[in-house]
């Protein structure tokens, strides 16, 4: 598991990448209500906005942490928005199809993520 320093994770399996927030991401937003995610399909490079959470606290974009193609979305999010409060393997938003494995040379390991934060 690879983290941005925007507090996205991404789980890597060959060339597809699971993508959630962080912990700490969801602790500082609170509650989520309402999660506007991607288009499948659509291809971001990495540091694109890729979807919206709401929570009772704030909007904020949540940021590609690679470049690549949707392949899947979390739909039952759509349905239960606070479900992302769990824990972080079933509270992914989606999955992306990486165009440079490489990039995640750039993300930080889990050591590097917490001492940042």
């Amino acid at each position: 598991m690879y983290f941005s320093e925007s507090h996205e994770w991404v789980s890597v399996e060959g060339p597809i990448g699971t993508v959630g927030i962080t912990e700490h991401a969801k602790n500082e937003l609170g509650e989520i209500v309402y999660i506007e995610l991607p288009k499948l399909g659509a291809v971001y490079k990495a540091g694109d906005p890729v979807c919206v959470l709401e929570s009772t606290k704030a909007a904020v974009d949540i940021y590609a942490p690679v470049s690549g193609e949707i392949l899947e979305l979390n739909e039952e999010l759509k349905k239960a928005p606070s479900d992302i409060q769990g824990s972080s393997k079933s509270s992914w938003l989606f999955k992306i199809k990486l165009s440079d494995t490489s990039e995640i040379e750039n993300l930080l390991s889990l050591e590097e993520y917490e001492g940042k934060n």
